[in-house]
């Protein structure tokens, strides 16, 4: 095919865009993916890997749970490997009030018909945590939940979507859209392209894309930090998370300890890079020693960060331009994307193609913040 001028051009090589590339042209679209420095290259390479259906939004479960099941058989169907582990996900309570936090969601879960989310005592979080902190009183699991590794997913996508025939242009930034007629016209940093249907796939930089489509959205970025330590004699087979405290934790088969929990660094987007903050670093690391006294003995071999979007109410942008046809957004998925990519990419390929998608997704609509007149 010309790479210039596909049937749906996708703006965004992270995990989503790739997702949605491989689902596309696996159903025999023409595909062009566009990325301004390569793939994976932010979020989609540095996030700590969750594969998380434990703690959702209610509005984001049904995608979570279709991506789960995807997750378990993920590497066979991309023929590649993900790293994927499915090691269970437990969010650990400190206290009785975190306990207290635990029983409401369970009953605000079950009545949405819920199951997932088991409430486990101290006893039982013992015998699965065994060098957990004496004061923690108990937790939840989700059993189904694990890890992967994100640079791998993302490869694995991107792979999978060109041995069906999807091209994909590194090093490529969309300077400017417009429509004319019935195709959207791409002008990029080295070539121009013309296709009938886009697809911002754009992360950090998606409100910039959606403006240029029609679309204004609130979306901010930042830079959550990540942590590694030197390998340790293995302590911790479940992913960690806590209720209500900064925490996320998981220790890989080579001993290593990814310690994360959402603390942010400096984004600066206008020059494509970030800063670390070593005081909340810090902090991060002072919460995995007191729920695991065993850390207090690990080394930091490495830390990090990368590039974010984030929305107001944290739930993502999925769906159709509201000021524009065959123009679609998957984006602003607040550091808990990594998960939903498989679900998302067949989402975005089915209302691309049919118009349509078997999931409700009002409640990630782009105009959903925008003030409703009378």
């Amino acid at each position: 095919m010309n790479h210039l001028t596909p049937d749906v051009l996708i703006v965004g090589g992270g995990i989503h865009g790739c997702s949605a590339a491989y689902h596309l042209a696996r159903a025999g679209v023409k595909v062009t993916v566009l990325e301004k420095d390569w793939v994976s290259r932010h979020a989609s390479g540095v996030n700590a890997g969750g594969v998380r259906l434990l703690g959702r939004d209610l509005a984001e479960v049904p995608l979570s749970k279709v991506a789960m099941n995807l997750w378990q058989n993920l590497d066979d169907e991309l023929d590649a490997d993900t790293g994927f582990r499915r090691r269970s996900l437990i969010n650990i309570a400190a206290d009785e009030q975190d306990m207290n936090t635990l029983y409401a969601r369970r009953e605000k879960m079950h009545a949405a018909g819920y199951q997932h989310e088991i409430i486990i005592d101290q006893q039982e979080l013992r015998e699965r945590l065994p060098h957990v902190s004496d004061q923690c009183v108990g937790g939840v699991v989700s059993e189904s939940d694990g890890y992967a590794i994100p640079y791998q997913s993302t490869k694995a996508f991107r792979r999978a979507a060109e041995r069906n025939g999807a091209v994909f242009v590194e090093g490529e930034a969309v300077d400017s859209i417009r429509k004319v007629g019935a195709h959207w016209q791409v002008k990029a940093s080295k070539n121009s392209y013309q296709s009938e249907h886009l697809l911002n796939c754009a992360g950090a930089w998606a409100d910039k894309i959606s403006v240029m489509i029609g679309d204004n959205v609130p979306l901010t970025h930042s830079a959550p930090m990540l942590m590694i330590t030197t390998r340790m004699p293995h302590f911790a087979t479940p992913v960690v998370g806590a209720v209500s405290r900064p925490l996320s934790f998981k220790q890989f088969e080579n001993g290593t300890v990814l310690i994360g929990g959402g603390s942010k660094g400096f984004a600066d987007r206008a020059n494509n890079r970030t800063r670390l903050d070593y005081k909340k670093l810090a902090i991060g690391a002072k919460n995995a020693a007191e729920f695991f006294p065993i850390m207090k003995k690990a080394s930091v071999n490495r830390m990090w960060s990368g590039l974010e979007a984030y929305m107001p109410d944290n739930l993502p942008v999925i769906g159709e331009s509201v000021n524009a046809d065959n123009a679609w957004h998957a984006f602003g998925f607040s550091a808990h994307g990594f998960q939903l990519a498989p679900v998302v990419g067949r989402v975005m390929a089915d209302l691309i193609t049919t118009g349509k998608s078997d999931f409700d997704l009002q409640a990630f609509r782009i105009d959903r913040f925008e003030r409703k007149v009378l």
